[in-house]
């Protein structure tokens, strides 16, 4: 039996694995996907004072980027002040199971 490979080119674009990385890696987006998730509905200033660290610019393209690649709906009220809420779409509710698995392996083996 042939065992299956991360990625057969790890410079190839068809890498299921490359893909990934592309949409939710880096610093910020595995963390504002963990706030979605606890509160379902998020504002931008929630998601803010939650992420310690995280840069204005950093998050409004975080966001931009996550919505373009449909993880995030960014949900705008015709309200003044304007009021913005972001809620996990089902492609991105269908990762958490596996950051979950990620999250489980890295308490019981990173020290």
């Amino acid at each position: 039996m042939k065992k299956e490979l991360l990625c057969d080119n790890i410079a190839g674009d068809g890498c299921g694995l490359k893909k990934v990385l592309g949409i939710i890696g880096g610093k910020w987006k595995i963390l504002i996907l963990c706030v979605i998730d606890r509160k379902e509905v998020v504002r931008y200033g929630d998601l803010r004072r939650e992420i310690f660290g995280i840069t204005n610019t950093m998050l409004a393209n975080s966001l931009k980027e996550m919505e373009a690649d449909g993880l995030v709906v960014r949900k705008q009220y015709d309200e003044m002040p304007v009021r913005v809420e972001y809620s996990l779409t089902k492609k991105a509710m269908s990762i958490i199971p596996i950051l979950l698995e990620l999250k489980k392996w890295g308490e019981e083996n990173i020290k």
